[in-house]
């Protein structure tokens, strides 16, 4: 495969997950409806419950891409994925789309982990990261269009026909891999799946301080994106009435965001890692704070409103500008066991930042209240780890 091609790929099952969440913003308030009145507060699960499948699937689909290599996970993630969502399609009750949508999330988690062991068989140190970095771009187009797409075919037909876009965007995905990909984990580095092995590889991973305090990081750094998908939606419907123009707006904020994924590519080999994810972290509290303070001191509508946009496009930012250049730092010294460090630092980081998340979504009270003082909690502990990592491995990353 060609680098842009390679690079398109990734990018590509990287947008599974963005596609897989964030088409469905626009039908969480027809979910709701649906799912009954004093119920309506449980729509943001059709969001969680696919985070905490994929957070579940990550510590597997790693370790047997070591063993069986990268190609048949990928493949057979999106088999599951493709299943999952049909499923989703024709199910009768809320709860059994809320099952199917776990398992979905277990079989994206196939795509999601493997495509990062992939990137590290080929690449390593701030090379991986400004792939990685290229790939988010990709990834970000995605968010973009994706709530525009999940509107279009609400209109066209409800908000299940969804699950139909996700089978024929993974049909595309999984027949890229299988046509184009090589296998790029070669038969004697493979480790067979055996529990003695997978111990030995976590203990080596939890002996480096670097590797722990960059899981820690990133477990704030996923908390604060997955908050914002899962509340953004209903800070635009209850706070400022703009259901119906939200996938414009949020189409903008993605693009902006997009671009901190272009702006890390170009920075990262100069700058480093470290550097580039303690300036936006620091961002990240300001503004923040600045938006809680506003909330104790009401400002003229629309310029509330223009502050919140800048406020909400800077957590897409955030996530180009940190969340790779977290994965790189932590997977650094672990080119020889990428797949199951791969597989147990994300599930970990997905796990918990659904955990932490849980609550910023549950107890929306129709402002942005919870979202900013949650922001401001990730941003500040994920800065302190940052600072840590610093004091153990100085200037290096």
């Amino acid at each position: 495969m060609s680098r842009p091609e390679f690079i398109a790929l990734m990018g590509m099952t990287f947008a599974t997950i963005a596609f897989s969440i964030d088409s469905m913003l626009p039908a969480l308030p027809e979910i709701g409806a649906e799912i009954g009145p004093g119920r309506e507060h449980y729509a943001p699960l059709i969001i969680l419950s696919f985070v905490i499948g994929m957070g579940v699937g990550t510590l597997f689909t790693g370790p047997l891409s070591d063993a069986i290599g990268r190609k048949p996970v990928i493949m057979g993630g999106g088999l599951l994925y493709i299943a999952a969502a049909f499923v989703a399609w024709r199910a009768q009750s809320f709860e059994v789309i809320l099952a199917a949508r776990v398992v979905q999330g277990l079989g994206a988690s196939g795509p999601r982990v493997v495509s990062i062991a992939v990137i590290r068989d080929l690449y390593a140190g701030r090379g991986m990261a400004k792939i990685l970095s290229f790939c988010m771009i990709v990834f970000t187009l995605f968010p973009a269009v994706a709530p525009m797409i999940g509107a279009v075919i609400i209109w066209a037909a409800d908000w299940r026909a969804i699950f139909l876009a996700f089978v024929a965007f993974s049909v595309v995905v999984t027949l890229w891999t299988m046509v184009r990909l090589p296998e790029t984990l070669k038969p004697e580095h493979r480790r067979p799946m055996r529990l003695g092995l997978m111990r030995d590889a976590m203990a080596e991973m939890w002996a480096n301080p670097v590797v722990r305090l960059s899981v820690a990081t990133q477990c704030f750094c996923f908390a604060t994106i997955f908050a914002g998908v899962s509340t953004i939606q209903l800070i635009f419907d209850q706070t400022f009435g703009m259901a119906d123009t939200f996938p414009i707006w949020f189409f903008s904020m993605a693009i902006i965001g997009g671009t901190a994924s272009f702006l890390n590519a170009i920075l990262v080999e100069s700058l480093g890692m470290q550097r580039l994810i303690s300036t936006m972290l620091m961002t990240q509290i300001v503004l923040s704070s600045i938006i809680l303070i506003f909330l104790v001191i009401p400002l003229p509508g629309m310029a509330y409103f223009a502050l919140c946009y800048i406020w909400l496009t800077s957590i897409f930012f955030q996530a180009g500008m940190t969340i790779g250049n977290v994965n790189a730092m932590a997977m650094e010294p672990l080119g020889h066991i990428a797949g199951i460090a791969t597989s147990v630092m994300g599930s970990i980081a997905t796990v918990v930042a659904g955990v932490l998340t849980a609550p910023v979504a549950l107890l929306f009270t129709g402002t942005p209240l919870t979202l900013a003082l949650g922001t401001l909690i990730f941003a500040a502990c994920a800065l302190g780890l940052m600072r840590r990592i610093g004091r153990v491995q100085p200037a290096r990353v």
